[in-house]
């Protein structure tokens, strides 16, 4: 975040956002698994080793798909050049869409899995030279770095340091109380706000870019 302007800060913030309301949808659903968040489906993964087979196989196969969307951004977005960051904000609004439309079609475990396939594509809409530059749908790492700019600032680095990280937090924590104040009234019809504004995040990207942003 620290080498970024404000707009793509605030393109960030808002794909954190995105994720949170995904996740939490997500979350509601399964029953207790998460689309985006593959530390939680790894944990769950290795319980279900032990306890239920059923369980193991869904976490497997979200963990797939996330990283087969990993894959599928990464590639997207090498082949895109210049314009990386909106071609996987379109493939991110098109997987969405399509998972949104399975589960309305009433394929719910299809519409799962592609969408733990476009929140892994989500995180390479900042790749740069083969690499993640910030953790969109996951916030441990982000955490680390709020504590660290936190604890730079008392040693005299800069003092509001942390507030781009923290902001990445609070959208994501915002976003998925969004996703569960939604799910009584949209269930997982919900995919379907979140292919949107993904949608419009790929237009605003694509409108930076011919800027010069």
């Amino acid at each position: 975040m620290d080498d970024l302007d404000r707009h793509n800060q605030r393109l960030a913030t808002s794909l954190a956002a995105v994720a949170g309301f995904v996740d939490a949808t997500g979350f509601i659903a399964t029953g207790g698994f998460f689309l985006s968040f593959m530390s939680g489906n790894s944990t769950r993964l290795g319980v279900g080793v032990m306890t239920s087979t059923s369980d193991t196989e869904v976490a497997a196969a979200l963990i797939l798909l996330f990283v087969l969307g990993v894959m599928t951004g990464s590639l997207t977005g090498r082949a895109a050049g210049n314009w990386h960051r909106p071609a996987v904000l379109m493939l991110l609004a098109a997987a969405l869409a399509l998972a949104a439309g399975l589960a309305t079609a009433g394929w719910m475990l299809a519409a799962f899995l592609v969408t733990a396939f476009a929140m892994g594509a989500e995180n390479t809409v900042f790749e740069a030279d083969g690499e993640v530059r910030i953790s969109l749908t996951y916030m441990t790492g982000n955490l680390v770095k709020i504590g660290q700019r936190l604890a730079g600032a008392m040693t005299g680095r800069p003092r509001w340091a942390f507030v781009p990280f923290f902001a990445l937090w609070v959208a994501m924590v915002g976003g998925a109380i969004a996703g569960a104040a939604l799910w009584p009234l949209l269930g997982l019809s919900g995919l379907w706000v979140a292919a949107a504004a993904a949608l419009l995040l790929a237009a605003a990207s694509y409108r930076l870019e011919i800027s010069g942003g």
